[in-house]
């Protein structure tokens, strides 16, 4: 298969290796990038395998609660001058408001229900938006939670809508223990509550390219296994919210500090705005020298 430049790049964004490195990788996996973030972590030379996470797209992460329950959004625009707009930003509220309130299952639900009192629906609010703001907008995402008698929400919004984090609580009614976990959520962007969550795929994959890059390392071959679950447990703490040092008190573990408040994490979102998305690569030279030339 034919390593194109633009894969090259891909993959150095997703490593942070050369781009030797990375070229090597994909002729080695005949393209293949998962494979070939994999080759680099086994060589060492990538520090950890980032599937699709370029922060590209703009807009907001918003959150809203009432009473029992909370919703967190993302709606996208195509550039962050945009995003912080006064139109736009009570233009987010609204629809979050609006999701909160009907609890659509979906994205494409959500668009079809009736929006206001015009008969309109969301879909047709969003694009009287875009006539006026003159952007693409979209809704992306979103997830409604309802709380039990003994939960507790957490929000916390950081830069300005650039992340957006919504945990709950078990056992406890405490929403500063929440939002304290939401806030260490939004730093260290882990991916599960608890190690009982991850895969048996995932931990699997994650033990052969740790036994690797142990063998690529010299090992001796009766300590790689010894070796290798030791670096897993290291896998563990630095995926999984439970496991992770506290932000706010690093001689504790989330799940420690969780518990001294008689709960557990029952769950978590975190919006990333953009993350996964590509992003349009504008040459603003070339357009302004377009503009000059007409």
């Amino acid at each position: 298969m034919a390593i194109t430049a633009q894969m090259v790049k891909e993959l150095r964004e997703k490593t942070g290796a050369g781009m030797m490195d990375c070229k090597k990788a994909l002729s080695a996996t005949d393209g293949d990038m998962d494979k070939a973030i994999d080759f680099l972590r086994e060589k060492g030379i990538a520090k950890a395998a980032k599937k699709a996470d370029r922060v590209a797209a703009e807009g907001l992460a918003h959150i809203v609660t009432e009473g029992n329950r909370a919703a967190i959004i993302e709606i996208n625009s195509e550039t962050d001058f945009v995003s912080k707009n006064e139109n736009f930003i009570n233009m987010v509220d609204q629809v979050a408001k609006h999701i909160l309130t009907n609890n659509p299952a979906s994205v494409e639900e959500a668009l079809a229900q009736p929006f206001g009192e015009t008969g309109d629906t969301l879909q047709d609010f969003i694009t009287n938006q875009i006539a006026k703001i003159g952007e693409k907008i979209s809704l992306r995402r979103f997830a409604v939670v309802e709380g039990g008698e003994n939960e507790a929400f957490g929000a916390y919004i950081h830069m300005g809508g650039r992340i957006g984090v919504l945990t709950v609580l078990e056992g406890t009614k405490d929403e500063q223990a929440a939002k304290d976990v939401a806030m260490h959520v939004a730093a260290l962007n882990p991916k599960y509550v608890r190690r009982e969550e991850v895969s048996e795929d995932e931990v699997n994959r994650e033990r052969e390219v740790l036994k690797q890059q142990a063998m690529n390392e010299g090992k001796p071959e009766n300590i790689v296994d010894k070796m290798v679950e030791g670096r897993l447990g290291k896998f563990f703490e630095e995926t999984c919210l439970n496991e992770q040092a506290f932000v706010k008190d690093s001689d504790q573990k989330v799940g420690k500090f969780v518990a001294s408040k008689g709960a557990e994490i029952k769950t978590f979102y975190r919006y990333e705005v953009g993350e996964g998305m590509e992003k349009r690569e504008d040459n603003f030279a070339e357009e302004v020298m377009s503009q000059v030339n007409k």
